[in-house]
């Protein structure tokens, strides 16, 4: 298993132990979560059970699908063959009679996956979870309840933040990270895909670090015949994803696609009242709060302050870089032409997006930027910073690392297929960025420019205007 070492070696640990175990893993769908444990239990899981995907069907006879599911998982782990639970309660007491009839004191894993799936309206799961726990589970020192989820903000909503009958239940919590860089080199060398670190990194602004898209790579291919595979051929496998992504992860996922569509609009994203402002299809009230704490919360989108903003100027910015590839490229025209990646590279609008891209790679790899320039130990708080408008027209800088330190590091960040050259005028246009900032910036602050480039820096009599320079190799560190 490529990654996911420390989550591995902690639920190792923990199943070793003596003692109850209630087990929650979160995080974005396809980012690995069931294989974590399969990997990790492997031949050690006494009974596992996963929901029935909202995708495949609607309305009333949702329960009792998941009801009459369940009852078959039971018979497959050897229950005796008896009628099919009536609900939830009556679910979990089948449950515990087979664990306690297969117990011989050893360790017993019970695998509950994509757990939000099983809550269908008024069918009172998170009640009967809760008795099958409190009544049950936590008595018994040898049972390890592991539950999965792709709906994050129903994992902390109903278990880990739960003021009910489940506060303080959770024993421990993973939420699961996509890979970096590093980690989805490993794994397309493991797949037999060879491809050198640029195009890693191109195929990462497109996918992310999930680690399910990158198993569909072909070896053999360049990334832009896979890209092309996977998203513009007629039969492409992950041409409805994005679909089948917020309709499995969100209860109203039309609402919550109209919302994610809205903010992708502005690289720097929006405050709550801008977007209340930009569209008749957000107002003020939960509805909105909800919404937008669940894209935090399933890392689809970033909660942040610009810098020199005051605390209450929050802005939401759109992170996952599946959903923007998707919104920029397939949203809104139907796109027929099969090579249609290969035909971009290298053109105005392929440049253009390989700009703005790699800067969301940087946000997702701010401790090997961090690492490189030997700030690791330092607190950082990391933004962008926006001059709306000033008498020259406005300025931005793309990362700001403000160090506990009282140091700010200006990252200009460039994607360019060789060396980065500073001329005169972006010399200039530098100097001018610096004093803007410098207007902004308490006294006691030194600021430093740093580049986070491809290939390196072109040393001239311009360069020295950069104090350290972050390069591809070190992302992959």
């Amino acid at each position: 298993m490529v990654g996911r070492e420390k989550e591995q070696k902690e639920l190792l640990r923990r199943y070793r132990g003596n003692r109850a175990e209630f087990i929650a893993v979160y995080g974005r769908r396809r980012v690995g979560k069931t294989y974590l444990i399969d990997e990790t239990f492997r031949d050690r899981i006494t009974f596992r059970h996963a929901g029935l995907s909202p995708v495949e069907g609607n309305g009333s006879g949702r329960m009792k699908a998941q009801l009459e599911q369940f009852y078959f998982s039971l018979l497959k782990h050897g229950m005796r063959r008896s009628h099919q639970p009536k609900d939830w309660l009556e679910a979990f007491y089948m449950l515990e009679t087979l664990l306690q009839e297969k117990d011989d004191g050893s360790r017993q894993v019970v695998f509950l996956d994509e757990l939000p799936w099983l809550d269908t309206p008024r069918s009172g799961f998170v009640t009967a979870l809760e008795g099958f726990w409190n009544n049950w589970c936590c008595h018994r020192h040898n049972l390890m309840l592991i539950v999965c989820g792709s709906a994050s903000s129903w994992i902390l909503d109903k278990l880990i933040n739960n003021h009910g009958g489940l506060y303080g239940r959770i024993t421990h919590e993973i939420k699961l990270a996509p890979l970096t860089l590093r980690e989805c080199e490993a794994l397309t060398q493991e797949n037999g895909v060879r491809l050198s670190r640029y195009d890693l990194t191109c195929g990462y602004m497109i996918l992310g670090g999930i680690p399910y898209y990158f198993g569909y790579f072909e070896p053999g291919l360049s990334l832009a015949q896979n890209i092309d595979r996977l998203f513009f051929e007629k039969q492409a496998k992950l041409k409805d994803e994005y679909n089948r992504l917020f309709t499995s992860v969100f209860e109203s996922p039309e609402y919550m696609k109209k919302l994610v569509a809205m903010i992708s609009r502005r690289n720097r994203g929006y405050t709550r009242k801008e977007m209340i402002e930009s569209s008749e299809d957000f107002s003020e009230g939960t509805r909105l709060t909800d919404a937008l704490r669940a894209l935090v919360a399933g890392d689809f989108v970033t909660r942040y302050v610009p810098f020199g903003h005051s605390g209450r100027e929050v802005h939401y910015r759109l992170s996952d870089p599946f959903c923007i590839f998707w919104l920029h490229f397939m949203a809104d025209t139907k796109i027929s032409q099969a090579n249609f990646w290969q035909s971009l590279q290298g053109s105005p609008r392929g440049n253009a997006w390989n700009g703005l891209a790699f800067e969301r790679v940087c946000f997702q790899h701010i401790e090997q930027i961090k690492r490189k320039l030997g700030i690791s130990g330092i607190r950082t708080n990391e933004s962008v910073w926006v001059l709306k408008s000033n008498e020259d027209g406005g300025a931005q800088i793309d990362l700001l690392l403000d160090r506990g330190d009282n140091v700010i590091n200006a990252c200009e960040i460039k994607f360019v297929t060789k060396e980065f050259r500073v001329d005169q005028d972006y010399y200039r246009l530098l100097l001018n960025r610096h004093e803007l900032l410098r207007e902004t910036v308490p006294r006691r602050k030194t600021i430093q420019n740093v580049l986070i480039t491809t290939f390196g820096l072109n040393y001239n009599e311009y360069s020295g205007i950069f104090t350290g320079t972050v390069t591809l190799e070190d992302l992959f560190c």
